[in-house]
């Protein structure tokens, strides 16, 4: 297990709070390569003997995950993977982040500073670097929460918290990204997001309306044939 080589490369009990964050990143990478399958219950009990932990940590870390919306908790069952996007909802969220993300970049291109650029562009860099990653899956998992971030970074430069806060609660990269594991996802996500930051380095509203209006259609595009 990747955790517990970490753990053991460290040499050292890990604190309360590592081990939880350890086991939040066990999951969530079995979750976003589809180890653990869409709809799948996830058995407390099994799960903490195959990471070698106590339960109390395993459901605090299912508990942060139902929180961004990857598992669910039923009365009675217990926890389970959130269910695959149907094609219906994929289409619907697209329609909606077409209508409000250019906006958003557009505000942001507005709202732009110097810090606020210079984070968003080490935000960017974390996607096309990052960790050494243990496998290829866990890559994968790591780029679609650095590009929950980047987005993210965007909105709340852009300032209305009433997009930000709609698009956090739909856990929006996080569920596409457990659509389709393919590197033609990431390589082409990191060239479009040069493009935004490009508009972003020249302060032009317009470009980076366009670069994110672009950026979603071609997202929609690659994304479809996991549907087919």
């Amino acid at each position: 297990m990747a955790f517990a080589a970490e753990r053991e490369a460290r040499g050292a009990s890990l604190r309360p709070s590592s081990v939880v964050d350890g086991v939040y990143d066990n999951i969530y990478h079995r979750l976003m390569s589809l180890e653990i399958a869409p709809g799948a219950r996830i058995p407390i009990d099994v799960l903490a003997r195959e990471i070698g932990v106590s339960q109390t940590p395993i459901r605090e870390a299912l508990s942060r995950l139902e929180r961004e919306g990857l598992v669910r908790k039923e009365h009675l069952v217990g926890y389970s993977a959130a269910p695959q996007w149907t094609r219906k909802q994929f289409e619907d969220l697209y329609v909606f982040r077409l209508l409000v993300e250019p906006e958003a970049a557009r505000l942001a291109a507005v709202n732009m500073t110097p810090d606020a650029l210079r984070q968003l562009e080490s935000s960017a860099a974390d996607m096309g670097n990052g960790a050494a990653p243990v496998d290829r899956n866990t890559r994968y998992s790591r780029f679609a929460r650095a590009d929950a971030h980047f987005h993210d970074a965007i909105l709340k430069i852009a300032g209305n918290e009433v997009i930000r806060n709609t698009l956090s609660n739909q856990h929006v990269h996080l569920h596409i990204f457990r659509l389709m594991f393919h590197t033609r996802v990431t390589q082409e996500a990191l060239e479009e997001h040069e493009n935004l930051l490009a508009a972003f380095r020249s302060g032009d509203p317009q470009a980076a309306f366009d670069a994110m209006r672009i950026h979603i259609e071609r997202s929609r595009d690659r994304l479809l044939s996991a549907f087919e």
